[in-house]
C-alpha cells in the first residue's frame, strides 16, 4: 500500500457504539496506533502517517468516540473508556503488542492502557499530552471552565483556537480546509453532547503513570500554548515514565501536523529500538 494513499475506513462495533479506523496492514515491527486529541479525528495524522509508512511501519489510526467517522452518542467519553476501545481494536486485528501514541487528551488513554494491559503495549508515545501536568491555579481553572462552555455552545471558538493559538509557527498547506472541517463537525446534530462529554471529562488523571513499565517517549512542542511552561511539563512526564524527552522546536499543540518531519525523526529511532 502506498504511503501517500489513505487506507479505507473500517469499522469495529464495541459496547455502546461503533469505532472507525484505518490500517495500512503491512510493516515491520510492532504496529503503531495513533490516537488524536479530543474533538479531532484520525486525519490529524494525515501528514505523519505517510512518513511512518514510508519508513516501513504498519500504522493504524483510530477515531475517538463521538468524532471523525465513529458513532456520536456514547455514555462515556473518558480516556479510560477510549482505552477499552483501543484494546478491543487490537483484539479485533489480532495484534498481540502495539506501540500506542496519544495526542493531548488521549495521552492519558495510552498511559492507562499501558498500565492495565502491559503485555499488549510495546511502548507509548505522548504527543503534547495532558499527563503529569502542573496543577492549575484558581485563575487557570476558571479559564478552562470558560473555554469548555465556549466549545460546547460556540463551535467557531474551536476554529479560533486553531487559527490563533494552536499553530504558532508553520501551518500545513491544507490548514484552512482542515480547521473548517473541525468546526463543521462540532455543528453536526448530536455533537454538542459529545463535546460536553470531553470538556467535562478528566483529561489529566493523576497516578496512572506509576503502573507503566514499558518504554516511553515524550514529544512536546516548544511553543505549545496549552501549557504555560511546555518543557517543564515534558520533564515531569519523562521523569514519571522514565522516558526520553524530545522538544519539537517551534511546534504548537499538534506537532504531527505542523512539524511532521521533525516528529517522525524523533519517533522512528524510538520504534527501531523497540524492535
Amino acid at each position: 500500500m502506498s504511503g501517500t494513499t489513505a487506507p479505507t475506513t473500517q469499522y469495529l462495533d464495541v459496547t455502546g457504539g461503533r469505532i472507525a479506523y484505518d490500517d495500512t496492514e503491512q510493516g515491520d515491527g510492532a504496529p503503531v496506533v495513533l490516537l488524536p486529541g479530543m474533538l479531532d479525528s484520525r486525519t490529524a495524522y494525515r501528514h505523519l502517517r505517510p512518513l511512518l509508512t514510508a519508513a516501513g511501519r504498519r500504522v493504524i489510526t483510530m477515531d475517538l468516540r463521538g468524532f471523525g467517522e465513529s458513532s456520536i452518542a456514547w455514555d462515556d467519553y473518558s480516556p479510560a473508556a477510549i482505552a477499552t476501545d483501543v484494546l478491543a481494536l487490537l483484539d479485533h486485528l489480532g495484534i498481540e503488542r502495539a506501540v500506542l501514541a496519544g495526542n493531548s487528551y488521549t495521552g492519558a488513554t495510552v498511559v492507562k492502557l499501558a498500565g492495565d494491559a502491559p503485555g499488549r503495549v510495546a511502548g507509548i508515545v505522548l504527543l503534547d499530552a495532558f499527563v503529569e501536568n502542573l496543577p492549575p491555579n484558581a485563575l487557570q481553572r476558571a479559564m478552562f471552565a470558560a473555554m469548555g462552555v465556549l466549545l460546547v455552545h460556540s463551535p467557531a471558538f474551536w476554529g479560533l483556537y486553531h487559527r490563533k493559538m494552536a499553530y504558532p509557527g508553520p501551518k500545513p498547506a491544507d490548514f484552512d480546509a482542515y480547521v473548517d472541517g473541525l468546526v463543521a463537525a462540532l455543528r453536526t446534530p448530536g455533537r454538542k453532547a459529545a463535546t460536553r462529554g470531553y470538556v467535562r471529562g478528566e483529561s489529566a488523571p493523576e497516578g496512572w503513570t506509576a503502573a507503566v513499565t514499558c518504554p516511553a517517549l515524550v514529544l512536546m512542542g516548544s511553543k505549545d500554548p496549552d501549557f504555560p511552561r511546555p518543557e517543564l511539563v515534558a520533564d515531569r512526564q519523562a521523569a514519571a515514565l522514565r522516558a526520553r524527552k524530545v522538544m519539537i522546536e517551534g511546534a504548537g499543540h499538534y506537532p504531527m501536523a505542523d512539524h511532521p518531519q521533525a516528529t517522525a525523526d524523533a519517533l522512528l529511532p524510538f520504534l527501531a529500538e523497540l524492535a
